[in-house]
Order: structure tokens, then C-alpha cells, then sequence
């Protein structure tokens, strides 16, 4: 919600303040004759004629005088609001409105019942801005919003047919928005219906009615509509737009044929072709995707959004070389996330094999999104080149734009002591990040890892324990839990029931499969551990698990299958340490 806003208030100053944030001034109307020789002598005309209806409106505004009860009732209503008391201020205003029938006054006590979710006191203010002012568009327009918002279509029809007939193309199209918070969608849409039954050859009430249906969910209805709006104005993209939309709805494969079929009738519709691109991507078909953005590029000429996107689609095609091109295009086109662009074309260095170039791009990532991750690759670029000081560094001397955010760049930093195997560090690091943000179940989870690394058993269980009343469907802290008392204690019936629990919750998941599978043979149970065991194994060639299950078959005997299973995880993950150990241990 917005703040409220306090208008100023001084002596000489009319009661129409209380809705202007300036004094209303009553200017002589302006005729084609006084217009400067540059205005064309239609807008002239124009301007004489909005100016010369302002005199008159404002001519027809009651003649109220400032006494001291109405200025007392006034700065009541603004301090009111000022200081929180919304509730005062609305029915303060409200009452000003009632007692000096002024559009100016009403207004601000419609606008002041808005703001303090009072629909019933904005609907009476806005009446009675609207019986006051009834040229006022503005005051109809409003009426006939709050009118729909409460379900009060029946006397919100007449205002909408009076408006439509004002200006029916753009009344129409504007439709959608006045009735967008109404809640019952297949009243909303019978109302469409007949405002636009009256405006038979009209593209736009076909357009209205379409997205009524669709909100209503009528959408063979809505497609029907949209079809009569083509054939009233063929290859009009809006139309086109929300019938793609609508059949995405149920197919997007059905988007993506009429889209299709649309732009081979309507090559020209660049719109409908960003649409048609952004769908491609969506459905996976990259190498279309490519080929459409490609012609984008020559259709939107210096077009940011549409270089950047190709530039995204080649970064994921492998093509580098292209995706740098366009990036660098994009940046030179003001896009409006540079920070987006720069991190971008830092992956495409890192891709490239130019670190330094890479760091460049990330450090001119400022705020926003990207911010995070940029310092993360930037850090993890001056770490690989023996750099660690420097990049834990720049990560201490980030500083992220909220809790999310600051966050993740503990948890960077912590991760780049994990790799450099200084486990006391990581465990500092994070402990000192649980002291700025001690319920951050992340934090504690990883936390809890590290405690592992350093035999700090008591914190470990201590934090995924909290993990789990912060995160009850945390399937990886039950999991993470069970697995460190099967493997590190005898605890084991306690373990198998924390990764029982887990599986109820991620049944399909081959780490906590693996688990339960080295929890039954550390309880006895070799048949059990092996099945559970072969299922982790097949869903995800991990070393830990292979190292898991060659123990298995090689204590029950399995000699030769347990080598071949070691033996040939081995040759894909030769520095893997808990397969090493084992290897080295069972010497199959």
C-alpha cells in the first residue's frame, strides 16, 4: 500500500486543495487565434475546447467559503492521515464531501476510502463526485469500477454503456482492466456480451468478450470471439497474441501451430514472431528458437530485449561465439538490465577460457538478481588462480540488497573454504553467518555439514534437528540426519527411522535410497541394503553410492561384481575419496 500523502495546506488556499496538490486556477479559454504559430490548427481547436470545457466545470463548482469548521474538518482529515489514523481521515473526508457536494472534495474522499479499503464509503464518494461533476469521465470511469469490484453489475451497465459510446474502439479495449477484481467471472462475461452486442462490426468488443471468456474459463468460447475479430480485422496482432495465449492455456502445441499459421499470412508481425520465439523457448525447441530470434535481430534492429535473448538462446546452443556478439550488441542498445547482460557474457568468457575477461564482465555486475552470483563466479574465478585470500575478500565486502541475498554470499564464501579443504574455516565462516541470521534454515543445514567434517557430531544434530522445525518437509535434513547416525554412531534404529521419513517425502530420490541402503547393512541387513542400493545406483551413477554398493556385494560374497561396480565407477571418478577408501580398504 502506498503511503498516504499530505497535502499542503496554507492560508490562501482554496477548500478545492483537498484534492489538487496545487490551487485550482480557472484559466479563459484558449481560441485557434491565440495559439502559437506552431500548434497545428486542429490541436489549437482541441486545446481551446478541452480548456473552455475546464471553465465551465469549474464555473459550475459550488460557490463553498473556507469557514473555520470546514478548515478544522480538513486538517483534521490530512493529519488524520499523515499519523495512521486512515480510518478518522476517511470518514472525516467523507463527510466534507456530503456536506459541501464539491466534485474536488468528494474526489479526495473517494480516493481517501480507496486507501483504507473502504468500498462502501469510496462507492457513496465517488457518487456524489459524480453527481457534482457530471462531465467528469474520470468520476464514471471510478464508479463503475468500484461498482464492479462489489458485484454490482446491474448499475454499473448503464455507466459502461455511456462510456463505451464516447469511445467505443478504446472503451473496449480497456474493458478487461475495469473489471478485472470481479469475482464472479460468468456474470462479468454475460455483461460483455451485451455491451458488445450492441457494436456488432466492432474488432474491439469482439477482443473484450474474448477475454472475458477466458477469465471466466470459457475458452472455446474466448477463441470464437477472436476468430470474428480477425475476420473484422485480419492480422491484428493483439487479437492474435490473446488467442495464443488462450490455447496455451490447454496445448502449447496448439499455441505454437496457430502462431505458425498466423505469421505465414502475416510474415510482417513482429509482435506475434517475439511471441512465437518466446514459446519455442519455453517448449525446449531451442534451435527454432534461434533461428526466430535470429530474424528478430533483423526485424527489431538495435533492439535490446530481442539481441539479448539471442544472445541467451546461443549461450545455450553452445554457440559462444554468436552469444558474445550479441551480448556485447545488447550493451551497446541501453538494455535495461546491464547487470543481467554483464553476467551473461562473464559465462560466456568462463566458456571461452578467458578468466580475466570473465572477471571484468562480473565485477561490473552492480545490484539486483545477478548481484550474487556474479560476485560467487568472480570469486571462484581468483580462487582457481590461487587468488583464495583475495576472492573470501570480495565476498566479506559484498553486500547484498536484502536477507536472501546476504545469505547466499555466506554460503559462497563458505563453499570456497570447503574446496580448499579448510574445514575449521567453513565451519567459522558459517557459525559467524548463523550470529546474523539465526533462523536460516540454509545456513544451518550447511552449517551442519561441516560440523560433520570436524566431528562436531552434538552440532550437526543440533542444527538439522532445528532444520526440521523450520522446514518440516525438508526431506535432505531428516535424510542428512539418519545417514550420520548410521554411519558415524550405533543409533541405528533412530537412523533408519529419520530416513524412513525421508523417503515418504522425496520416495525417488537415489542419495537418500542410498541411505537407507547403507543403513540396513549397518544394522545386518545385506539383502535390503542390496536392493536399495542397486535402485540408487541405477537412478544416479554417483561414486558414494557405487562405493556403497561394491561394499555390499563384496560382504556378501559378490566379489567379482563388487570389482566391476568399484572398478568401473573408478574409471569416471578417479579422485573421488570415499571411493578411493573403499577400493583401498576391500583391494577387490
Amino acid at each position: 500500500m502506498k503511503a498516504f500523502q499530505l497535502l499542503p495546506v496554507c492560508a490562501a488556499l482554496l477548500l478545492a486543495t483537498a484534492c489538487s496538490q496545487t490551487p485550482v486556477r480557472a484559466s479563459p479559454p484558449v481560441s485557434a487565434q491565440d495559439a502559437p504559430a506552431a500548434v497545428p490548427a486542429p490541436v489549437a481547436s482541441a486545446q481551446a475546447d478541452e480548456a473552455a470545457a475546464k471553465a465551465l466545470a469549474e464555473a459550475a463548482w459550488p460557490k463553498q467559503p473556507l469557514t473555520p469548521d470546514l478548515l478544522f474538518k480538513f486538517l483534521v482529515a490530512e493529519v488524520a492521515g499523515q499519523r495512521g489514523a486512515i480510518g478518522i481521515a476517511q470518514s472525516t473526508y467523507l463527510d466534507l464531501a456530503r456536506q459541501t457536494r464539491d466534485p474536488r472534495v468528494a474526489r479526495r474522499a473517494a480516493e481517501v476510502s480507496m486507501f483504507a479499503r473502504n468500498p462502501g464509503a469510496a462507492i457513496e464518494a465517488t457518487r456524489l463526485w459524480a453527481d457534482a461533476e457530471p462531465a467528469s469521465e474520470r468520476a464514471r470511469q471510478t464508479l463503475a469500477a468500484l461498482l464492479l469490484n462489489e458485484g454490482n453489475l446491474g448499475e454499473a451497465e448503464p455507466l459502461l454503456r455511456d462510456l463505451l459510446k464516447q469511445d467505443n474502439a478504446s472503451g473496449f479495449l480497456h474493458l478487461s482492466a475495469l473489471m478485472g477484481k470481479t469475482r464472479d467471472t460468468l456474470a462479468a462475461l454475460a455483461l460483455v456480451e451485451r455491451l458488445a452486442a450492441d457494436y456488432p462490426d466492432l474488432p474491439e468488443a469482439r477482443f473484450a468478450v474474448a477475454q472475458a471468456a477466458s477469465n471466466a474459463g470459457r475458452f472455446d468460447l474466448a477463441v470464437e470471439a477472436l476468430k470474428q475479430a480477425d475476420g473484422l480485422r485480419p492480422g491484428w496482432e493483439p487479437a492474435a497474441l490473446l488467442r495464443a495465449q488462450i490455447l496455451a492455456k490447454t496445448s502449447r502445441a496448439d499455441a505454437l501451430a496457430f502462431m505458425r499459421e498466423f505469421l505465414a499470412a502475416h510474415a510482417g508481425a513482429r509482435d506475434v514472431r517475439l511471441a512465437y520465439a518466446r514459446t519455442l523457448v519455453n517448449a525446449s525447441q531451442f534451435p527454432e528458437a534461434h533461428a526466430e530470434f535470429t530474424r528478430l535481430t533483423q526485424d527489431f534492429p538495435r533492439n535490446a530485449e530481442v539481441s539479448f535473448a539471442a544472445g541467451l538462446l546461443s549461450l545455450q546452443m553452445g554457440d559462444v561465439a554468436s552469444a558474445r556478439a550479441l551480448l556485447t550488441q545488447t550493451l551497446e542498445y541501453n538494455p535495461r538490465e546491464p547487470d543481467a547482460v554483464h553476467y551473461y557474457l562473464g559465462q560466456t568468457a568462463e566458456q571461452m577460457k578467458q578468466a580475466d575477461e570473465a572477471v571484468g564482465h562480473y565485477a561490473e555486475v552492480k545490484s539486483g538478481n545477478y548481484l550474487v552470483s556474479a560476485r560467487a563466479r568472480q570469486a571462484a574465478l581468483l580462487a582457481r588462480a590461487d587468488r583464495l585470500d583475495a576472492a573470501l575478500d570480495l565476498l566479506a565486502g559484498t553486500r547484498g540488497e536484502d536477507e536472501a541475498q546476504n545469505v547466499r554470499l555466506v554460503q559462497a564464501r563458505a563453499e570456497l573454504l570447503r574446496q580448499a579443504k579448510r574445514h575449521a574455516d567453513e565451519f567459522a565462516a558459517l557459525d559467524e553467518g548463523i550470529k546474523r541470521f539465526p533462523e536460516s534454515p540454509d545456513l544451518l543445514y550447511d552449517r551442519a555439514m561441516a560440523a560433520e567434517k570436524i566431528n562436531r557430531l552434538d552440532v550437526l544434530e543440533a542444527d538439522l534437528r532445528r532444520v526440521m522445525v523450520l522446514r518440516p518437509d525438508d526431506a535432505q535434513a531428516y535424510n542428512a540426519l539418519g545417514y550420520t547416525l548410521a554411519d558415524r554412531t550405533d543409533r541405528l534404529a533412530e537412523a533408519l527411522v529419520l530416513i524412513e521419513r525421508a523417503l515418504a517425502l522425496a520416495p525417488e530420490d537415489p542419495f537418500i535410497l542410498d541411505s537407507m541402503g547403507w543403513a540396513q547393512f549397518r544394522s545386518g541387513n545385506l539383502a535390503r541394503a542390496q536392493d536399495y542400493l542397486e535402485r540408487a545406483f541405477k537412478l544416479r551413477a554417483d561414486p558414494e553410492i557405487a562405493a556403497h554398493l561394491g561394499e555390499v556385494l563384496w560382504a556378501q560374497g559378490l566379489r567379482d561384481e563388487a570389482g566391476r561396480v568399484l572398478q568401473s565407477s573408478l574409471q569416471t571418478h578417479p579422485q573421488n575419496e570415499v571411493l578411493l577408501e573403499t577400493l583401498h580398504r576391500l583391494n577387490p
